[in-house]
């Protein structure tokens, strides 16, 4: 006669637990806390239950990552915050370099050419007796700006852009040759080497400076169209007093220009920078700065002399 067999007790942990995201050396394991999951029962016996040992509790098992897969990413790493911002500043230094480079082969492009206007006799008295190339390098130096500031295509597309400033520094040189044929070789040096200290000033400035100039944009343009109204008043008026008031006014106003033009170059905690990618608008708008500082201040040496 078959007598039935009675139920297994009752256990709480049975079945396992398993965790369908877990790693595959983790499935089947306790969660931390509980019970281990007791074996399970063979037909027709009695499962052997483990009772846990007074006073104790089963060795706890941690779980790393529990539901990530193993070709998953880590949620998070020390040191890759920054990653970006490096990112960000070693794109930034490169094109401060670019813009440096251009300036510097610019300005040495400029200095050779004032200087043959400067020493060259024959074409200073060539220059003199010429007034329509004065006019002609005014005319082409205004075409290639607005070219250079309104095409954004040409102004970014190599070797267009290089083509293009190239052709803007020789007619600015020419431009401004024929302006220092004028004045004595003695006061040119002097302009040229106070344009420089007051450049390098400036920079250093607006290197430290906790003040952001680049919120002053539309400031500064009001005070320079002023300027250009106080320059149509000393054209009329014709005084040697306000011709030196006007070039030292000028020289401040484009001062603050060149701490601005810096400021949008470096970037960083200031308000508006320049695009990385604008490494020939940038060059062009400190060569400018800086030759408009040269020629204000060759006025005032020449006035003061």
């Amino acid at each position: 006669m078959n007598r039935e067999q009675p139920p297994p007790p009752y256990n709480p942990y049975y079945p396992p637990h398993y965790y369908p995201n877990a790693t595959q050396s983790n499935i089947g394991q306790p969660t931390a806390g509980m019970m281990p999951p007791a074996e399970q029962p063979t037909a027709g016996m009695m499962p052997p239950v483990e009772q846990p040992t007074a006073g104790m509790m089963p060795p706890v098992v941690e779980y790393v990552n529990m539901g990530i897969p193993d070709s998953a990413p880590p949620e998070y790493s020390l040191g890759f915050e920054d990653e970006n911002c490096f990112s960000d500043a070693t794109i930034r230094r490169g094109f401060i370099r670019k813009v440096y480079l251009t300036l510097m082969v610019q300005l040495l492009i400029t200095f050779g050419i004032i200087c043959a206007f400067l020493y060259w006799e024959t074409l200073k008295d060539w220059v003199r007796g010429t007034y329509w190339f004065t006019y002609t390098m005014m005319c082409a130096t205004f075409v290639l700006i607005i070219v250079l500031i309104c095409c954004g295509d040409i102004r970014r597309k190599v070797p267009l852009n290089f083509i293009f400033l190239a052709l803007f520094t020789i007619t600015e040189g020419f431009l401004l040759g024929s302006v220092v044929v004028y004045y004595s070789a003695e006061a040119v040096l002097w302009a040229v080497g106070a344009t420089a200290l007051v450049s390098l000033a400036m920079s250093l400035f607006s290197l430290q400076s906790k003040w952001d100039f680049t919120a002053l944009s539309g400031s500064i343009w009001v005070l320079s169209w002023t300027l250009f109204s106080f320059a149509l008043l000393c054209a009329i008026l014709r005084s040697q007093y306000l011709y030196i008031l006007y070039a030292s006014l000028g020289t401040l106003i484009f001062s603050v220009y060149l701490v601005m033009d810096t400021q949008l170059i470096l970037g960083g905690k200031h308000k508006y920078s320049i695009n990385p990618e604008e490494y020939i608008f940038a060059a062009l708008n400190l060569y400018l700065d800086i030759i408009t500082i040269f020629l204000l201040l060759l006025q005032l040496i020449g006035i003061c002399r």
